[in-house]
């Protein structure tokens, strides 16, 4: 579910962005105060943010987020989907994610909205290793084509639109992930809509508190032989659709009411396309293996990895 306001959208994310931006060093001038200026640059990016997307909710953001939060959410607001948004529940290296309220035209209860952050917050490097042999995809999840020629030279250009392309494209490789595993069985949130800058999905926890990831816990041996036994069924099914999550580890799962959910696919990557494929595959496999052998569980890297992964020499 997106719409014709995704570039609209994109231009002002890259307006917040700039204001954030590094200057290039100027001559001091009499009482200059850059520290001051700088808070109070911000703070009105912040505040023009909030009152162009007039979404009020009872979370209340931090200054260097509001502008872009509620732009990024807005959109779902319009869709009849979300009613409020109650709190931040996690900080990632590229997004944010925020415990939702529902809307009554979407059958209340909790959502879940992951939100990018805009591009001087995020901490992701040499994504091209997993940008390798897939699609660039556009907003409504189709792949471009070659004759698409004004997205193509600003990609080959790097300019301010192909970069855009190139972040709708990752946000949309993970809603459109998150799709095909939930429509196979996999043990993902279900997605729900996405935007320019967000993706809307099912929530894991409850009103008072978010599913912990495996990475906060120690699971006695039981509790972690069907832990693992879900892990392994998922990275079966992944296989089979020709993918492979990229960059799993125990917090990239969660786990609520003794289930595991695994989340975070903006990675994902082609078994076929990608020449890095078997060593992303090893790499999970080896974070996987880590934690459940320190749980007790009978397993490692390269009985898991060969099972998976069968030598073709």
């Amino acid at each position: 579910m997106t719409g014709d306001w995704m570039n609209d959208d994109l231009d002002r994310y890259a307006d917040y962005e700039s204001a954030f931006e590094a200057r290039q060093p100027r001559k001091r001038k009499p009482n200059h105060k850059p520290k001051l200026d700088r808070a109070a640059q911000i703070g009105a990016v912040a505040e023009v943010g909030a009152m162009e997307s007039g979404f009020n909710t009872t979370y209340k953001p931090g200054l260097f987020e509001e502008g872009w939060l509620l732009n990024s959410l807005k959109p779902f607001q319009d869709m009849g989907l979300l009613a409020d948004v109650l709190g931040r529940v996690k900080g990632g290296k590229e997004a944010n994610v925020y415990r939702c309220e529902a809307s009554e035209m979407a059958g209340g209860g909790l959502l879940a909205a992951k939100v990018y952050r805009p591009q001087m917050f995020r901490t992701m490097k040499n994504d091209h290793v997993y940008r390798e042999g897939r699609n660039i995809l556009n907003s409504g999840g189709a792949a471009l084509k070659k004759t698409d020629h004004r997205e193509m030279r600003a990609i080959g250009k790097k300019t301010a639109y192909g970069q855009e392309v190139m972040h709708t494209s990752w946000l949309m490789h993970e809603f459109q992930t998150l799709k095909r595993l939930h429509e196979a069985g996999a043990d993902v949130p279900r997605p729900i809509a996405s935007a320019a800058n967000g993706i809307l999905m099912s929530f894991v926890g409850d009103e008072r508190l978010s599913a912990p990831t495996l990475g906060e816990l120690r699971l006695d041996e039981d509790e972690a032989q069907a832990a693992f036994e879900t892990v392994e069924r998922n990275l079966r099914l992944m296989l089979d659709l020709g993918i492979i999550h990229g960059d799993l580890s125990p917090y990239n799962l969660l786990y609520w009411e003794e289930q595991v959910i695994l989340i975070d696919f903006p990675q994902v990557i082609s078994v076929e396309g990608n020449p890095n494929a078997r060593d992303l595959l090893r790499r999970d496999v080896k974070r996987l293996a880590d934690y459940f052998s320190a749980c007790g569980v009978d397993t490692d890297t390269d009985r898991l990895f060969a099972s998976l992964w069968p030598d073709e020499e």
